[in-house]
């Protein structure tokens, strides 16, 4: 699943989110936002008042507890654990179930959350613009950034012909995205997340320019390909994205073969930032 993790502070809560962008949906910690409704700044505490409600909706037969995802996320200590989550609609929902002078602020915060996606959908520049920023503030350059809402561009048109042509959001993406990494790069998506010592982060975000250019050439070829032959459904698909993930090896060993040098490398901003602090 390809996403972006963030935390967003209500007043001083730190609510945990996910957004997983094949579902291009904002999933929440449940915990968290119990402890905001409840005020209750113990973790341990929130989360046994999460528990008990959980178990009394069971009990009267709601479905809002079966709503709920588990994903992965940084727990106190540090370290990546399954936690309860919820989107927006859900979250919505179980807020009812809460007794809280807190429910009405915290419905308009994530109603607010729900709109902004809502205005990247109708209006696109602003998610570009946003994207813009954030990597700015990350300190990548220009060319990087070009570079980077190139391929994505590129993206986006893969993944439109996939969703026209039955092929289905979530896991079937995930595994032609995959058949096609693996054939460019010689590495799986998994595998090249962890030679650069990545974790949650998106892989595309911690790819060097050469990186983020044969990955969009292998989805462009890919998408040529599979309209060339018309391919439908996950299967059909598969071959082309065989191929185009071929076309792009071949012109990364074509390269290497030239300057000496691998294309795919360990290399993350992870890094870049680290070695910026040191030298400041």
């Amino acid at each position: 699943m390809k996403n972006k993790t963030s935390l967003a502070i209500f007043e001083n809560f730190k609510v945990r989110r996910i957004y997983d962008e094949n579902k291009e949906t904002w999933y929440f910690s449940v915990i968290d936002i119990i402890a905001v409704l409840t005020e209750q700044y113990d973790f341990k505490k929130a989360k046994t008042y999460w528990t008990t409600l959980k178990n009394r909706l069971k009990n009267e037969g709601s479905e809002l507890v079966t709503n709920c995802d588990q994903l992965k996320m940084v727990a106190q200590d540090g370290k990546m654990r399954e936690t309860d989550v919820a989107d927006v609609e859900t979250l919505l929902r179980l807020i009812q179930s809460v007794p809280s002078k807190k429910a009405e602020p915290i419905k308009l915060w994530l109603a607010k959350v729900g709109y902004e996606r809502m205005q990247e959908m109708t209006d696109p520049e602003r998610a570009l613009n946003r994207s813009r920023e954030y990597w700015q503030k990350q300190g990548r350059s220009d060319k990087w950034i070009q570079q980077r809402m190139m391929g994505q561009e590129t993206r986006n048109k893969l993944t439109d012909y996939w969703s026209e042509h039955d092929v289905k959001k979530g896991d079937e993406f995930v595994i032609l995205t995959n058949i096609i990494h693996e054939e460019w790069a010689d590495l799986s998506v998994k595998d090249h997340k962890n030679l650069k010592g990545l974790k949650t982060q998106n892989l595309r975000d911690h790819m060097t320019e050469a990186e983020l250019i044969f990955t969009a050439l292998a989805e462009l070829s890919t998408r040529q390909i599979a309209d060339s032959t018309k391919a439908k459904g996950l299967e059909q698909n598969k071959a082309p994205a065989k191929k185009g993930g071929k076309i792009a090896k071949d012109a990364r060993r074509a390269l290497e073969k030239k300057t000496g040098k691998s294309v795919v490398t360990g290399e993350n901003f992870l890094a870049n930032k680290k070695s910026k602090k040191k030298l400041s």
